[in-house]
């Protein structure tokens, strides 16, 4: 939901005009006498350059570290409107160059460019800036993360802690921002259901009660470099102590004060974006752009539910093997209590089991692939901020090659954490999921809304669909981790039926949590963590499963047609090839390496 959160506040020029951007539209008047591959080249830049001012937490993530003094800021409405102003003149730019004359490879920027402006304009109608923060996705706990220097945001250098300052600074502004416009959500009955304020509270509440010399936006000071002067660290003390005693946490204590005294009386009782005025086509364009289909909510459904149902047979088979006998769904929570597998005593001996499952993957890549990534991977324990809400997850490596891939793995007790799904969420997460797709994105000789840009339905896509490459890897010979693979697949499946019934069907969501524990063999606290991130996130869930179902559907007609021809590791590359593509887009692109192939 970030891509249409973040519009820019420069942080020491509050309202400003954006700074040294020219208007689009005039940009391309001047340059008919160009090339159309010149055009094309010159508008996306330009179009890159606005976005990731408008949305500099999505370019920090991504590497681009140009913007690391700038915060998000779609609330104002005024900057909102040039943000969708500028989005506009953009399309408009973009239906002036000549796509017929345009080469292969730019007729792809073209077209995705046309896509992704498409799928943001979509979305002007809705108001998702009355709603600027959840459990999920709050700027306060994204930028107290950034202060550990081990997160996307680099601390390193003198100006590198200026940046960083620059953002702890402008924080006040941007709650007085959400405030106000939380207050016009309430009047627009236009609010965050009860359960995700209840889980948004406590982190705001710890983050507001810190003492100056423990919070986590002073933490930079406790770890000053060495190579820094005297007086640089003598300055950049007293800056910070200024920044985060005298601004950001009496605006912390104001924001979970007006969250528990005004907001949350005010939430509402439904679970589902539907609820919302206007929530169905609300959702309908959620569902548009997480999926890149035409897909409706109702077709996405009836899928969900025959996965599901396919994935209990292959659970009933396999329980056995495992000396389980009883129902499919009751197989994830059987295992969770089997003590063989919680081996772990430390944090530590989580992370290291992890490495060692990494160095089993590696040797094996290069029987899958043609082409591998050159940025390494890390694998760290998530921040002890955001491990109560977070799901093991993934960032990516910097361009420059500053810094690593990082595999993150939420950990809140060792002695629980089951060995089950690990080589699953590995797979899916590190290599060859996330870290090997994203880090080979960047490589490419693309536009940089390509090379750090991309869609939901791709890249989850991509990661569920690497699960399943554990099989050709011969990691599931272990049943426990086919289970664990099973298991996880068996989530994405019921994603699909609970993400469309929460928001399109009327699903409450104590009804959602209970089909996640009857169905998907959830634990309570389990079904109700995800529960509460589909609320927060509509139809972001849907894209694995649409994805990866692409990707084995193209996979499949590639084998079938090609027959003694195919070679997996080619496939891989092809589908890689260009970077995140609209699920469209990638089925052209297969059906004509088929057709080059079978030459």
């Amino acid at each position: 939901m970030a891509m249409f959160k973040a519009v820019v506040l420069a942080a020491a020029l509050a309202g400003a005009g954006l700074m040294g951007m020219a208007p689009l539209a005039h940009a391309a008047d001047a340059v008919h006498s160009e090339s159309a591959a010149q055009q094309l080249a010159a508008l996306a830049e330009k179009y890159y350059d606005a976005q990731a001012r408008f949305e500099p937490l999505n370019a920090t993530f991504s590497g681009d570290n140009r913007f690391d003094d700038l915060l998000p800021m779609t609330l104002m409405p005024a900057v909102r409107a040039r943000q969708f102003a500028m989005l506009h003149d953009t399309h408009e730019a973009l239906t002036r160059i000549d796509r017929s004359k345009l080469a292969p490879a730019d007729i792809t920027t073209f077209d995705i460019l046309a896509f992704e402006l498409a799928a943001q304009l979509r979305m002007e109608p809705f108001k998702d800036y009355l709603m600027p923060m959840s459990h999920m996705d709050s700027l306060p706990v994204v930028l107290a993360n950034f202060g550990s220097g081990q997160s996307s945001q680099p601390l390193t250098t003198v100006a590198q802690y200026q940046a960083y300052l620059k953002r702890v600074e402008a924080m006040p502004q941007w709650i007085d921002a959400a405030i106000a416009n939380m207050r016009v959500g309430m009047r627009d009955k236009i609010v965050l259901p009860k359960a995700l304020v209840t889980g948004l509270l406590p982190q705001i509440k710890a983050l507001a009660a810190a003492p100056l010399a423990k919070s986590d936006f002073y933490t930079p000071i406790s770890n000053l470099p060495a190579s820094f002067s005297a007086g640089e660290k003598a300055r950049l003390k007293g800056a910070y102590a200024n920044a985060v005693r005298d601004k950001v946490l009496p605006s912390l204590r104001k924001l979970a004060v007006f969250l528990e005294n005004d907001y949350l009386p005010a939430a509402r009782e439904s679970a589902g974006w539907g609820a919302l005025p206007d929530g169905a086509a609300w959702y309908q364009n959620w569902v548009a752009v997480q999926t890149t289909s035409n897909l409706t909510p109702d077709e996405i459904h009836r899928i969900g539910l025959a996965e599901v149902a396919r994935i209990h047979a292959e659970l009933a088979k396999l329980g056995p093997k495992l000396g389980y006998t009883g129902s499919p769904a009751g197989l994830p929570r059987w295992l969770a209590e089997q003590p063989k597998y919680r081996p772990f005593k430390s944090d530590e001996a989580v992370l290291q089991a992890y490495r060692d499952l990494n160095a089993r993957i590696q040797p094996k890549l290069a029987q899958l692939f043609a082409t591998l990534p050159k940025a390494p991977l890390e694998i760290r324990a998530e921040p002890a901020l955001s491990r109560d809400t977070a799901s093991d997850h993934y960032t990516g490596a910097a361009a420059d090659g500053s810094r690593p891939g990082m595999f993150w793995a939420v950990i809140p007790d060792p002695a629980a954490y089951a060995s089950t799904k690990m080589t699953a969420l590995f797979l899916h997460e590190g290599n060859p999921g996330h870290h090997f797709q994203l880090s080979q994105q960047q490589a490419l000789a693309v536009p940089k809304f390509r090379k750090f840009g991309g869609n939901n339905a791709y890249i989850e896509g991509w990661a569920l669909y690497a699960e399943s490459l554990g099989k050709e890897m011969g990691l599931y010979d272990d049943p426990n981790a086919y289970a664990g693979f099973l298991m996880l697949d068996l989530r994405r499946a019921a994603r699909l039926v609970v993400d469309t019934g929460l928001h399109a069907k009327g699903w409450s969501r104590e009804q959602t949590v209970d089909y996640l524990v009857e169905q998907a063999g959830d634990t309570k606290d389990s079904a109700i963590n995800a529960t509460e991130r589909y609320m927060a996130w509509p139809g972001q869930a849907l894209g694995y499963k649409v994805g990866a179902l692409k990707i084995a559907e193209l996979r499949e007609r590639a084998s079938k047609a090609l027959g003694p021809k195919f070679k997996l590791a080619r496939f891989h590359d092809a589908v890689l090839a260009e970077g995140s593509l609209p699920l469209g887009l990638l089925e052209t692109r297969i059906n004509g390496w088929i057709a080059e192939q079978a030459k």
